[in-house]
């Protein structure tokens, strides 16, 4: 085997992990991928028999390549004000295997949202300490922090994670019985039956895309009324997996409409982020559900 080969075989044994970091880090799959080419080409001008560890030394790359990217969006702040994440989409009865890997350690939209409200640097240290067990003497140089500066980091952004309720009741099958008792109470006009399934403290996003901008709608009788306004105009409403938890995909006159992740906790919504953003919902692979 040459030695291109031999090191392009031993890349690809890591580069599902190296997705996953850096998913977590930019909310972007064609981000991401960019991210792991970028560490690939790397790779490739550097000395591999001197890397002692390849798959730490790869997921520093990664890391340092995602956190330049993640700088490099301060100068388009206004214009990703409010986009929501990329969803991994799954039929309701399971998960294809490859979103799987992406999603161990559960990376729910909701989580990935607050996420976006981290400094590039709390997120690094957040992701890469938090979810993938990296120690803080190694994430240090990559943010140029010493070791416990970047606990510091990781610390402010565990407490920011955790304010917010980004993990869903663990139970899929009354996040689904939530969702279709949600759905029935629009379908059939029933505010107070809405009412009682939300959180009274219910947010509600939703990404309409560089025309229509985003919006945030907070408290259940604001997104009761807004869910049945919805109601009223004709979608044909899938259950899907939204990055493994349980949420639906809208169609209207057979195009996609919207991607819903719903955040159940106790047996109550408290949290919608819809995509619907008509050029990113083309160019997502939806057939899946038909």
């Amino acid at each position: 085997m040459e030695e291109r080969d031999w090191l392009a075989e031993r890349f690809e044994e890591h580069r599902t992990r190296l997705r996953a970091v850096a998913y977590r880090m930019l909310g972007s799959l064609s981000e991401a991928d960019d991210a792991v080419q970028e560490a690939w080409l790397r790779l490739n001008r550097t000395d591999a028999d001197e890397v002692e560890n390849l798959g730490g030394w790869l997921t520093t790359v990664v890391a340092r390549i995602s956190l330049n990217m993640l700088r490099s969006r301060k100068a388009r702040r206004e214009e990703l004000a409010g986009r929501l994440p990329d969803p991994l989409i799954d039929r309701a009865d399971g998960i294809d295997p490859e979103h799987e890997a992406l999603l161990a350690d559960s990376v729910g939209l909701a989580l990935l949202i607050v996420l976006e409200t981290l400094s590039p640097s709390e997120r690094l240290a957040f992701v890469l300490h938090d979810v993938f067990a990296v120690p803080f003497d190694e994430i240090a140089p990559i943010v140029d922090r010493s070791p416990e500066a970047a606990r510091q980091l990781a610390s402010r952004a565990r407490r920011r994670v955790r304010a917010e309720r980004t993990v869903p009741d663990a139970d899929l099958e009354t996040q689904r019985e939530v969702i279709d008792a949600f759905l029935a109470a629009a379908r059939e006009g029933d505010f107070d039956r809405l009412v009682a399934v939300l959180d009274p403290d219910v947010v509600l996003r939703q990404d309409l895309g560089p025309v229509g901008g985003s919006r945030e709608m907070r408290g259940a009788a604001a997104v009761a009324g807004q869910a049945l306004g919805y109601a009223q105009i004709g979608l044909d409403i899938r259950p899907a997996l939204i990055n493994g938890v349980a949420g639906a995909v809208a169609f209207r006159e057979g195009q996609p409409f919207s991607i819903g992740a719903v955040t159940v906790r106790n047996g109550k919504i408290v949290e919608l982020d819809f995509l619907a953003d008509p050029e990113r919902l083309s160019q997502l692979d939806l057939t899946i559900l038909h």
